[in-house]
């Protein structure tokens, strides 16, 4: 009797051991997901300007992520739960590394990166080519001949792009369903809900890592190291058994594996919370996509802050919080022990009160960035928007291209697009920091400047920035306190049996709804916003360099909060139907809740004394439907 009770002891040790090691393996793989993800988002910027594409193309690439991903979801959370979970989890780690590296390879078959600028710095041309000469002929790059352009390799570069992230997509499919669904199989139902809190956890350390690398490498000229930058502006055990049991286990998977897809599949597509806690999750990742995919480049545009600078303030602000809200919202789940109604409520209105607080974000907002000829005339006075008055008296003998983007600050407070269309006829110093002199248009005295950049908007517009970032951190923490019990509510609405195909469902259907078209629709509407097109060397558009901040503001802050408004009405509707349901979750033993696993083929097994509470809830589950 004492021998059976320290081996079975014994064997509960070795199980919570692996649970743990599972755990640790689990959350390295979130932080790598998450982190190449959070890269990825945090470089649409210079990706647009590197390939010269418009942002709905951008888009595209952003949700091409998805596109893989929903090819096998809805099959590998299924199939997952079949086969060895871990090893296939491994596998998707190794095809997303994949992806990675395929992603990677335009930097080393595309010829150098060629810079939007009149300052040039080829020793080919006069020092003074990009200035205003009067009377004179400007010297500028020779325009190739058309049939050139046509074979332009990197052109299409980006494909590789688009395929290494649907690459990506595809490793990353079996990450989070069968991780997921591994640790609600393996763990005692009140540990599950603070595990899944570290999961999400490693979920936001990857993009602290990512963004801070991002913000790192937006300062890293392209080709580095040969551009002259001052010319420039999881093993587990396999159990065994004798061969006649393995046979017949062999049998029963082959026969087992596909007769329940389809009953598990309608069960879900009939159970009302489920398929409400669906649509929310649709519309809401509508919103939230639109909002962190195209957030720096939102700080860009509104506050006047570079790429480097927005990605960093965006890590440092929003990730800390919300990394700390995820673990508090598991602690509270397991310390009170709370239930699945209880999480509903709490999901719900820690949501609705970061959501109320997000319309104060309509009140910090800035100006356009006065760019004469663009957003504002030559005299300072408002122009009408979208039409360019490019050339004045100032500058019309100049001589000056004007689709060049590469401005300049006036000493007047004004910017202008290029130093020849500021009429600067002098120039001293190299790089970024030259300084352009005698400029006609920036004021009539012979010693009127400029320097390089766009002009600061202000002390104002940096305190409206300081607010944003205040109450963009305040939200963050509030709406991560309600993601881990609503994420409760999703998984303990389901059948035991049916929670790997479950949330695979619910990542599908996000997916398809809400994460590929999301970018492609939501930048296409963002380059509706344009005022300045970039021009490629053959004369069509590129990418955006100047937007109507004001314009984008109405965009990016209105149509997610229309999306997350409309999501509340099923987040109330589930508030209703929980009133009068009992769901399987709701049943769980206060002592230890035995979870038995049964993993065929060469998942291990691991067994505790409760298992009746499980079957128990199942039985009552299925009386009840």
């Amino acid at each position: 009797m004492g021998d059976t009770e320290e081996r079975t002891e014994t064997h509960k040790i070795r199980c919570l051991s692996k649970l743990k090691m599972f755990l640790l393996a689990i959350t390295c793989a979130y932080v790598a997901k998450t982190l190449s993800g959070s890269y990825m988002n945090s470089m649409l910027t210079q990706i647009e300007r590197q390939f010269n594409i418009p942002t709905s193309v951008v888009g595209f690439i952003n949700g091409s992520f998805e596109i893989g991903n929903l090819l096998l979801i809805v099959f590998v959370s299924y199939f997952g739960t079949k086969l060895h979970r871990p090893i296939m989890i491994g596998v998707g780690c190794v095809v997303m590394s994949l992806g990675c590296f395929l992603q990677s390879l335009p930097h080393f078959f595309m010829d150098r990166y060629e810079y939007e600028s009149t300052v040039s710095v080829s020793g080919n041309l006069s020092s003074n080519s990009f200035l205003c000469m009067e009377n004179g002929t400007q010297i500028f790059r020779p325009t190739e001949d058309p049939s050139e352009c046509v074979k332009e390799v990197k052109s299409l570069m980006w494909v590789y792009v688009l395929v290494g992230n649907i690459i990506r997509g595809i490793g990353e499919t079996p990450i989070m369903p069968l991780g997921i669904s591994y640790i609600e199989d393996f763990a005692k139902s009140e540990n599950s809900p603070l595990y899944i809190g570290f999961i999400e956890t490693g979920a936001i350390i990857g993009p602290l890592i990512g963004l801070l690398l991002a913000s790192f490498c937006a300062n890293v000229y392209v080709d580095t190291g040969s551009v002259n930058t001052e010319g420039l502006t999881n093993n587990a055990e396999i159990v065994k058994n004798d061969q006649e049991e393995k046979q017949k286990e062999v049998k029963k998977e082959k026969d087992g594996i596909t007769k329940d897809f389809l009953p598990f599949l309608k069960s879900l597509l009939c159970n009302p919370i489920y398929m409400l806690f669906i649509l929310i999750s649709v519309i809401q990742f509508n919103a939230f996509v639109n909002m962190i995919s195209f957030m720096p480049k939102y700080l860009e545009q509104q506050y006047g802050k570079s790429s480097s600078d927005a990605i960093f303030l965006i890590g440092i602000y929003n990730l800390p919080p919300i990394c700390i809200g995820y673990i508090v919202g598991g602690l509270i789940m397991k310390k009170f022990k709370i239930t699945v109604k209880q999480a509903a409520h709490i999901g719900c209105w820690f949501s609705l009160i970061e959501y109320l607080l997000y319309y104060l974000c309509f009140l910090m907002i800035c100006d356009n960035s006065p760019v004469a000829g663009v957003t504002t005339s030559y005299e300072g006075t408002h122009q009408d928007l979208y039409v360019e008055n490019i050339l004045t008296g100032c500058n019309m003998n100049c001589n000056c291209p004007t689709k060049i983007w590469d401005p300049v600050c006036g000493e007047n407070g004004l910017s202008y697009m290029s130093a020849c269309l500021a009429g600067c006829e002098t120039s001293v110093g190299t790089g970024i920091d030259m300084v352009f002199q005698n400029c006609s248009c920036i004021g009539t005295s012979g010693n009127s400047s400029a320097v390089l950049g766009l002009c600061d908007k202000g002390h104002d517009c940096s305190l409206m920035l300081q607010y944003f970032l205040i109450l963009s951190m305040t939200s963050s923490f509030i709406y991560s306190l309600s993601a881990i019990p609503g994420y409760m509510v999703l998984l303990r609405c389901i059948k035991p049996e049916e929670k790997s195909l479950g949330v695979g469902l619910h990542t599908f259907c996000t997916r398809v709804f809400a994460g590929i078209p999301a970018p492609i629709y939501f930048g296409a509407l963002v380059d509706s916003t344009c005022l300045h097109w970039g021009t490629l060397k053959c004369g069509e558009s590129g990418a955006c360099r100047i937007y109507d901040s004001t314009n984008f503001r109405y965009i990016y802050l209105g149509l997610p909060a229309a999306l997350r408004g409309s999501s509340y009405i099923p987040a109330f509707l589930i508030l209703a139907i929980l009133r009068k349901r009992r769901l399987p979750g709701e049943e769980a033993s206060s002592g230890t809740v035995l979870v038995e696993a049964k993993v065929t083929g060469k998942e291990n097994e691991c067994k505790d004394r409760h298992q009746n509470s499980k079957v128990s809830n199942n039985d009552e589950w299925k009386t009840k439907l």
